[in-house]
């Protein structure tokens, strides 16, 4: 059987004209195939594989990507490439192999895996540079001519600056174009159109730095990932493309469709070394990491550094542009995440491709960046679930950057405080390396942890309070010393829900199975789900009660900050989370006003978690520390250690030791009595046992089926039909485990509702090779609707 999208053997005639080559295309359309079309002689020398071109398809002509160049075609009347986009191929192979293998482990299209690896400033047909007139100054060659007080003027400026934009100059000058154009035709200056690059951080001032000592456990560290750079191999990636099967061939409008695309048989390539950093907050995992690029970078090589969307902070990015912006192995840093517009994501983007940039920063996405002759790819905080992709392809970049360095020789290092069961598994059964780095660097303590049983508080004041006598107390000897305070609650909003204390009226989005949220300062009732608004009432809405005295209940950050205010009158406060950061620069302004002591309490939500490093923070407050327990989710109890112990590592990274005051309705639940010790090895052990008995990750994989429709009893009756489909279809699985169907825990969303299968199974690959046919064979009424999420890190 043939791949699509490779060479025919030896010996096998297609069917194609006279023309040489062959062009086979994935159109920017989830069709499930790929189509050929003749390469006329006019872009022949610009059509390679990862090539962006227009093509025919029926009356139109759209876009796709060149995923093979051939020398012959089993179609024929093949018809021609209309144009090619961008100045170079837009994909590398390798990256292109890699959206074969996320198309078939994850269940989607190759078309749908595409448009997740090329960002969509770079798929535009439109060349995405922006360009400017630009002056500079020529040689004066002869007598110097004439020039009126204006031109005069202007070419003092040019002769203090050499060259400007025209725009920038005609500002300085205070004059018109038509000035500095009388300037050209003396053959005094030469304007000219300049690409102008949209750099997000180009104001920023970043002072060089230089590697900091290590303490002996980073230094062992470090000498083991670079004895695994060391022994990379010299000549680069060995991988070859994944192997899949053909069915038959298939004639539709436009092209000639080759065949529906293949399931690419997922995992990594043997041997890519993957080093598991635990190392407790605090701990100097970044100065490892930086160190390491160093080498990889003498090397010559590139690499990718992931950390996630909320820790993606200009602190952080300042950290590793500082370090890099000088010296022997000087080079560009590149950033991608999804603040930046979409011209500084084109820009920063084609600055990884033209191998400018061999080092990029970035958020979930950024695992996709161009970088060729990869040597390391570095996931920070690989624990968080924001690594996973909620929409098709629902990927999980940790996993794919594991499957990527395996098939271009690369070294992985998966770095966190918390890391995640699975990983930590890997890393104890040998199939990841485990790096410890036990103490904090420069031998900070870790943070004092004092739980507070807040069902004693309530009853001491007479209700539930926003603030522990403890915690209160300890607020105010920090304000009194001039220190810092960082309060966390992972709820925005004013309260949690508007209910009257008569009838028990709740109100409750109509599109969603949850209640309204409400914000006081937009005088809203808000759903975080659907984004639903409506006006707040001033009386049971009920019309059988009609009660005035309704109430809210439940405590989120603006109330929060409301509670501050009152109590702390002369404390200096900010607030962070997404009510209050709407541009680009509040994030950035907020975080520099704490650093430099304008804030002396900084609230937020899980903004402030991660990432931050302030070393005159001495306390830190978590207002509700139970609020995700009890959610139904295996991994309920594993997000909350790890929330807590993150956030808790906010405290005493300075001289000062640090002090942390957790309040919780559940004191003594196990994920927060081990988060209080630091003891992660602890909550491992006792998670592990019951995720065995249970058959969880790490001792299955889990695929989840929803189903999701506008009528509930319908949905439900799919549901059952596809259940049973299922479990005829996957049955040559042995150790195949079908839950449900059921209602998803949020039943309702967005006005669709929702049921789910879950599938449990060692053999995932197995799995996915077979889910991805029987989906789209699967018969649905029409009005529902099937997802599949493979490895799913959130059952909501």
């Amino acid at each position: 059987m043939l791949q699509p999208g490779f060479p025919l053997p030896p010996g096998m005639v297609g069917g194609s004209d006279s023309r040489s080559m062959i062009a086979r295309v994935a159109l920017d359309l989830a069709l499930r195939k790929e189509f050929d079309y003749a390469i006329p002689a006019e872009w022949a020398e610009r059509v390679e594989v990862g090539a962006r071109v227009k093509v025919p398809f029926g009356r139109r002509e759209i876009l796709g990507s060149v995923v093979a160049v051939l020398e012959s075609s089993p179609q024929t009347n093949l018809r021609d490439i209309v144009a090619v986009v961008g100045r170079q191929a837009q994909l590398t192979p390798m990256v292109l192999e890699l959206a074969r293998w996320m198309a078939g482990y994850y269940c989607c299209p190759l078309e749908t895996a595409l448009k997740s690896v090329l960002p969509e400033s770079v798929r535009q047909e439109q060349d995405g540079w922006r360009e400017r007139l630009t002056v500079r100054m020529l040689p004066v060659h002869g007598e110097f001519p004439e020039l009126t007080k204006r031109q005069r003027e202007v070419w003092n400026i040019l002769q203090e600056w050499r060259e400007l934009p025209l725009q920038e100059l005609l500002k300085l000058a205070e004059t018109t174009a038509e000035t500095v154009r009388r300037l050209e035709d003396k053959g005094l200056v030469a304007i000219r159109n300049e690409i102008s690059e949209r750099d997000p951080y180009g104001e920023d001032v970043i002072l060089p730095t230089e590697s900091l000592v290590l303490n002996e456990e980073q230094r062992v560290a470090l000498k083991v990932i670079v004895e695994a750079l060391d022994g990379l191999n010299p000549g680069g990636p060995t991988a070859t493309p994944a192997s899949g099967a053909i069915s038959e061939w298939a004639s539709t409008e436009g092209g000639v469709a080759s065949s529906p695309l293949p399931s690419a048989s997922p995992g990594a390539a043997s041997g890519a070394p993957v080093f598991l950093l635990h190392g407790v907050t605090g701990s100097g995992k970044t100065e490892v990491y930086l160190q390491a690029l160093a080498h990889a970078l003498a090397q010559g090589r590139g690499a990718i550094v992931l950390v996630p969307e909320i820790s993606l902070t200009p602190q952080t990015v300042e950290r590793f542009k500082a370090r890099f912006n000088h010296g022997p192995s000087r080079t560009l840093v590149a950033v991608l995440h999804s603040h930046l517009s979409a011209g500084e994501r084109h820009d920063e983007w084609q600055k990884i491709r033209q191998g400018r940039a061999r080092i990029v920063i970035g958020a979930r996405s950024a695992i996709f960046a161009p970088v060729e002759r990869l040597g390391l790819i570095v996931v920070d905080e690989e624990h968080e679930s924001s690594y996973k992709q909620a929409e098709a392809p629902r990927y999980h970049a940790r996993d794919v950057a594991v499957v990527r360095a395996g098939r271009e020789g690369a070294v992985v290092v998966l770095g966190s405080a918390t890391p995640s069961l699975e990983s930590y598994h890997h890393a104890r059964s040998g199939k990841y390396r485990m790096l410890e780095l036990k103490q904090r660097a420069d031998n900070a303590k870790m943070p004092i942890v004092r739980v507070v049983d807040m069902r004693t508080e309530a009853r001491k004041q007479k209700g539930p309070p926003v603030f522990s006598h403890p915690l209160h107390e300890a607020i105010l000897q920090r304000l009194e010393r001039k220190e810092q305070v960082m309060l966390f609650l992972n709820r925005r909003g004013y309260s949690t829900s508007l209910q009257c204390p008569l009838c028990g009226f709740v109100a409750g989005c109509p599109n969603c199975s949850v209640a309204l949220t409400y914000h006081r300062q937009r005088q809203k009732l808000c759903c975080h789900v659907c984004g639903h608004e409506e006006g707040v009432p001033t009386q049971c809405p009920d019309a059988k009660c009609r009660n005035p005295g309704i109430r809210y209940s439940g405590l989120g950050t603006e109330r929060l900050e409301e509670a501050l205010v009152k109590q702390y009158p002369h404390a200096r406060l900010a607030r962070m989370d997404s009510d209050t950061l709407k541009r680009k620069s509040d994030y950035r302004k907020v975080l520099t006003d704490f650093r430099t002591g304008k804030v002396d309490i900084l609230v937020g939500t899980q903004m402030i978690a991660k990432g931050l490093h302030f070393p005159n923070v001495t306390l830190v407050g978590i207002i509700y520390a139970d609020l995700g327990l009890h959610l139904p989710d295996f991994r309920a109890g594993e997000r909350t250690f790890q929330l807590l112990t993150q956030v808790s590592g906010r405290a005493g990274r300075g001289d000062i030791e640090g002090e942390v005051f957790v309040q919780a309705f559940t004191p003594f639940h196990p994920a927060i009595q081990f988060a209080r010790r630091h003891d992660y090895i602890g909550f491992y052990e006792q998670e592990i046992e019951f995720r065995e008995a249970l058959k969880y990750p790490p001792f299955a994989r889990v695929a989840l089926v929803t189903l999701r429709g506008r009528n509930e009893e319908k949905v439900r009756f799919t549901a059952d039909h596809v259940r049973k489909e299922l479990e005829q279809f996957m049955g040559a699985i042995r150790d195949l485990i079908v839950a449900g169907p059921g209602p998803a825990p949020l039943a309702k969303a967005e006005s669709y509702y929702r049921f789910q299968i879950m599938l449990r199974t060692r053999a995932m690959s197995r799995l996915a090779s077979l889910l991805d046919p029987w989906s789209s064979q699967v018969e649905l009424p029409e009005d529902v609707r099937l997802t599949l999420d493979i490895d799913p890190v959130d059952l909501m």
